[in-house]
């Protein structure tokens, strides 16, 4: 693995262009049974960018998505960047409180949407500026045949056509996807775009106070993490690989290693909307992909299914895992199974994302995150100092540097200043400890961040939400180990007096704002929560208690 990387100065867009020009009829992109060529994204991509333009999107505008992984979202993604304008990713399960705080922050002119995601959206319409929505359905894209039995006059028919789309109201400002792509227009020419300045995407994250941030990557920052991958992982075919793209597209994970990285070698994608064990194996069975990005939890539970074998994932060489640690038991499955290829990385959205991973030569330790990727800088300095260099063995705040490190928190000085230097130097706010030969290991997350099958989770957002509730006078939420999700979130409730505690009204309420693997499994009652001498919940406390049995939270 090269120490540095040369970065092309180009706009992400022409990652497309090239392997359209390379490998024309090469598949793309999969999507239950549809095959995608590249020169049919590229039209597609470069239609959808004068359908932008004929509502007025141009260079700077932000154009939101709340899409599952679909064609779709592939197409917008290209299409924005194409004028210019910058994209901002959205989870499409957002709830309206959630989505109604990311599109105001952003000031997004355009929204291209799910049908099923709609309602949501038209509820926050109302209080959110928005010029225009785009609608599409997951049916835009499904194969003929499968559209055909949609349409057929049978009950169960009827059901599944109910499941996957939903009817949208004629409101003013919404347009489909389809009428967009047929709307005739001049060829749209790449805005001409500074890859180290221009922005490309806005990814939110959680923050400290609870309230997601936007995390500003410039064309430069995706480019230059999409090479540096590229330089780690020697073995890979220009045109040859077939990625399962079964991280969502939305995370800053699945956008780098499911649509980027991929594009850039003009590799194949199949694209699954969400995680489903039994789909999953049927993907791997026909397409035999070769990458398989994921968090433990998923890899766990597709080997523990009943009737996946070592066969299923014979085909895969890279198991890209992040996003959380991976245990003994998953690396000795693997071990048992003879499959090679498991690789535990480290990154964090602010570095588009990877910083780190093993290597690919058969060395990997993956109870650590491996080594720094090339043209990428790690230190280990001391929390509360950071100007102060930690030697090997030393624990201590992971701070990075790298051309893959964000521009700044949107609309947020003041906090980018808190995390990024002047000289580039990225405070992570992770506690890891580097050996004598570079190697890196997580030992905590400073932040008491929680991760649910991958998803980030911060204690203070569902915390402001509890606290609502006239039941809760106190609250502290905390993550728990769990076996299938990594982390599952638990809420420690100080009751109010005069308020009978309910565990059930307490859930019921947190679904109202919040997503689902944000919702507390477990509501427990306390009479009080230990607190330092300033008044802050001792976080650490409440989970020693509960790995000495102390905390009734299994």
């Amino acid at each position: 693995m090269p120490a540095d990387i040369d970065v092309p100065d180009i706009p992400v867009t022409r990652l497309l262009d090239d392997a359209a020009a390379r490998r024309p009829r090469n598949t793309a992109f999969w999507f239950f049974g549809r095959r995608l060529t590249y020169r049919q994204v590229l039209r597609s991509a470069d239609r959808f960018a004068a359908g932008l333009r004929s509502l007025g999107v141009g260079p700077g505008d932000r154009v939101a998505l709340l899409l599952p992984n679909c064609p779709q979202q592939v197409i917008a993604f290209f299409g924005a960047l194409r004028l210019g304008a910058i994209v901002a990713q959205h989870n499409p399960l957002y709830t309206e409180e959630e989505m109604r705080h990311q599109l105001a922050d952003c000031g997004a002119r355009v929204v291209v949407v799910l049908d099923r995601s709609y309602p949501t959206l038209r509820a926050v319409r109302r209080t959110v500026r928005l010029e225009h929505v785009v609608v599409t359905s997951i049916v835009d894209y499904l194969p003929w045949y499968r559209r055909l039995a949609l349409r057929l006059p049978l009950a169960s028919a009827r059901r599944e056509r109910a499941r996957v789309t939903a009817e949208v109201p004629p409101d003013t400002g919404v347009v489909r996807f389809a009428e967009l792509l047929r709307r005739p227009a001049r060829r749209v020419r790449q805005a001409e775009v500074d890859p180290a300045r221009h922005l490309a995407v806005i990814q939110y994250t959680g923050g400290t106070e609870g309230r997601p941030k936007g995390v500003m990557l410039t064309h430069r920052n995706l480019i230059a993490n999409a090479c540096q991958q590229h330089a780690w992982d020697v073995g890979c075919r220009y045109g040859a690989e077939v990625t399962l793209a079964v991280l969502p597209l939305f995370h800053s994970f699945g956008l780098m290693s499911c649509l980027i990285s991929p594009v850039m070698k003009a590799g194949a994608v199949v694209l699954l909307p969400r995680f489903n064990v039994a789909r999953t194996v049927r993907v791997l069975r026909r397409h035999r992909p070769t990458i398989f990005p994921g968090v433990p939890t998923l890899y766990q539970e597709l080997m523990g299914t009943p009737g996946v074998t070592r066969r299923d994932l014979a085909s895969v060489r890279i198991f890209l895992s992040g996003a959380s640690g991976i245990d003994e038991r998953t690396i000795a499955r693997f071990r048992e199974w003879g499959l090679r290829g498991l690789i535990q990385a480290y990154g964090l959205t602010e570095a588009s994302p990877a910083v780190s991973a093993n290597p690919l030569d058969g060395s990997a330790r993956n109870r650590t995150v491996g080594l720094p990727l090339p043209g990428t800088e790690v230190l280990v300095v001391d929390s509360e100092d950071p100007t102060v260099v930690l030697p090997p063995g030393r624990p201590g705040e992971l701070v990075v540097r790298g051309p893959q490190v964000f521009a700044g928190y949107w609309n947020r000085p003041e906090e980018t200043a808190r995390v990024l230097s002047p000289n580039g130097w990225l405070r992570t706010g992770d506690i890891g400890v580097m050996d004598p030969d570079g190697w890196l290991t997580i030992i905590d997350r400073k932040r008491d961040l929680v991760k649910v099958n991958g998803f980030s989770v911060y204690p203070s957002e569902v915390e402001e939400v509890l606290r609502r509730h006239p039941a809760v006078l106190d609250c502290a939420v905390l993550g728990l180990p769990d076996e299938r999700r990594g982390e599952r979130v638990v809420a420690c409730v100080v009751e109010h007096p005069a308020y009978p505690f309910s565990a059930e009204e307490l859930r019921r309420h947190c679904e109202k704002y919040l997503s689902h693997y944000k919702v507390p499994a477990r509501f427990v009652p306390f009479t009080e929560l230990p607190r330092s001498p300033v008044g802050k919940v001792r976080r650490r406390v409440l989970r020693e208690e509960y790995l000495r049995g102390g905390l009734p939270c299994g």
